[in-house]
């Protein structure tokens, strides 16, 4: 039944490491993943996810928070500390605000709590591995920022600095519509790529992790109107 309902996205093949105690989730992704044409390693406590990490190149890591060992907090803060670029969706019964703001300033990609639909999990999954292809050498301009497309780096005049892969797109997003305000929505649609809940802050952090990089007069919050790159 899962095998026909995802059969025609037919992602590329894709590699992802699943973390989760608990055998009957770990085992129920693991087979909705597969099902999905992903190839997938597993898990079952923080330290030994970090050894996996280290050895092998994931697209994504799916991680969740409350694991005996090693908490999940403590696994992201060591994987982002060794391997900033690596997409992680947190997968985790902690529903409250403060947890998922700490996840997502650490540098998780996204955030779902359980319980959980599948068909919103695969959107989410498909959404993290979804790669966009530019030309190497391209590089975007506006005003005094320059955007290195192909090392995704941003230089506003003191030297290039390295973006995490949201950080580029929302940053390509607000270049491409310089002097004007872009809405929320508009930036959970285009970057996330599906209804994201409108809730969620996840581009109020994108956008302060850019700020923290690149220098807080960058990016205009426009009131009512969401964000503008500044002149």
């Amino acid at each position: 039944m899962i095998t026909d309902r995802l059969a025609p996205y037919s992602p590329p093949s894709a590699r992802i490491l699943l973390v989760d105690d608990e055998p009957k989730i770990r085992g129920f992704i693991a087979r909705a993943l597969t099902a999905a044409g992903y190839a997938i390693d597993c898990a079952s406590d923080g330290s030994e996810a970090l050894r996996q990490a280290s050895l092998g190149e994931y697209g994504l890591v799916i991680l969740d928070l409350i694991m005996p060992d090693m908490d999940g907090r403590s696994v992201l803060t060591a994987l982002m500390r060794e391997r900033p670029e690596q997409p992680v969706l947190v997968l985790s019964c902690l529903d409250d605000v403060t947890t998922k703001v700490t996840c997502l300033d650490l540098g998780a990609h996204d955030y779902l709590t359980k319980p959980f639909s599948l068909e919103e999990l695969l959107a989410r999954v498909r959404v993290q591995l979804r790669g966009e292809q530019h030309p190497a050498n391209e590089v975007l301009r506006a005003g005094e920022l320059v955007l290195d497309v192909g090392r995704l780096q941003a230089d506003i005049g003191a030297g290039p600095v390295a973006l995490t892969r949201l950080e580029f797109l929302l940053l390509k997003e607000l270049m491409e519509h310089a002097g004007q305000s872009v809405r929320k929505e508009q930036l959970l649609a285009s970057i996330w790529g599906y209804d994201f809940d409108p809730g969620s802050n996840v581009v109020d952090v994108c956008v302060r992790r850019l700020r923290s990089k690149l220098g807080f007069d960058l990016i205009k919050t426009v009131r009512g109107a969401g964000y503008q790159l500044a002149s």
